[in-house]
């Protein structure tokens, strides 16, 4: 673990891809669940063959088998319970996890019995505050699950403040225009909730500029906002903050290196970035070694990563009191 003086802050991070490895092959044995290797060591090698999915779509089908060990209270929770631990273990001051309660309803759950699971591992003993962001999904044309991921946005409103900090939209992208869901978002919009969007990742910025007028305060990713001037303006001013996954996006050849990462040259504008991991697990990463290539290939220094840990903070969907102790962190 590397010794940072700022708060260690994840705003971007999936349950179902940041799982422990031998974990998720003891309950997919309990569970008659097969997955494609023959030990834990081998699963592991996989994951690591198929990270590197040179597209976000390609990149998504790695989910298809933790999702399937996750359609039991007990295995969402278990899971959950450890990914904090882990963080925690990890030095980590605050972080945000997301999830998506429909897609962990095919062997009878509900969505909210699915959300009630992730509360119940956030009521494990813990030193670091967590909030859960649940999330949409864009699965094809934007009729398919309109009705699940409206019961999504309900769902937020009805345990926000009890964990649930905010709701977002992730999944596969460029399938349909992504304004096509703004009526999810109005919805969101209508119900006082926060809000964030996946966009500008692997599709170009207009997804970042449609994702705004939806009324989020961050987005998802986003650094391909680069290719708009009056946009990267236009978040600078009005602190609209991205969640950089500087790996995620190597690996799924949203950008071609680290090296050539716009997040230097977004954060040199003034927008406001954030470090983030997106899938520890499924990306072989931690918050750590995230930082660890902003210093080596993007060359950041401590004080500009600092800076954006200052951004976490401004951004994050946490209760005052939690933002209040992480600004005192950042003092101290």
């Amino acid at each position: 673990m590397t010794e940072n003086h700022f708060p260690k802050i994840d705003l971007h991070l999936h349950l179902d891809g940041s799982f422990r490895l031998q974990t998720l092959w003891e309950l997919a044995g309990e569970r008659g669940i097969s997955l494609p290797a023959a030990t834990p060591e081998d699963f592991d090698a996989w994951i690591y063959r198929h990270a590197e999915a040179r597209s976000v779509n390609e990149y998504l089908k790695m989910f298809t088998y933790p999702l399937a060990v996750m359609q039991d209270q007990e295995a969402i929770t278990r899971i959950t319970e450890e990914l904090i631990a882990d963080l925690e273990k990890q030095g980590l001051s605050y972080a945000e996890i997301r999830f998506a309660p429909q897609l962990h309803t095919r062997r009878g759950l509900s969505q909210e019995q699915a959300l009630q699971a992730v509360l119940n591992g956030l009521k494990s003993p813990h030193t670091i505050p967590v909030g859960i962001i649940t999330c949409m999904m864009s699965v094809g044309p934007e009729e398919v699950n309109r009705q699940a991921n409206m019961e999504t946005v309900e769902l937020c409103a009805k345990y926000i403040g009890k964990g649930v900090v905010a709701v977002d939209l992730a999944g596969a992208e460029g399938i349909v225009p992504l304004s096509n869901f703004a009526p999810l978002f109005a919805k969101a919009r209508s119900l006082h909730l926060p809000m964030t969007c996946h966009a500008g990742d692997s599709q170009p910025a207009d997804t970042v500029r449609d994702a705004i007028h939806f009324g989020v305060t961050r987005i998802g990713h986003g650094h391909h906002i680069l290719a708009d001037e009056t946009l990267c303006r236009y978040a600078k001013e009005h602190k609209i903050t991205l969640e950089i996954c500087p790996t995620s996006n190597v690996q799924c050849m949203t950008v071609p290196s680290y090296e050539e990462h716009p997040v230097r040259a977004l954060f040199k504008m003034g927008v406001p970035v954030t470090i983030n991991t997106d899938n520890m697990t499924l990306a072989h990463t931690t918050l750590d070694d995230e930082y660890e290539h902003c210093r080596n290939e993007m060359h950041f220094t401590d004080d500009e990563l600092r800076q954006m840990s200052l951004y976490a903070i401004d951004a994050a969907f946490a209760p005052r009191k939690v933002k209040e102790q992480l600004y005192k962190q950042m003092k101290g």
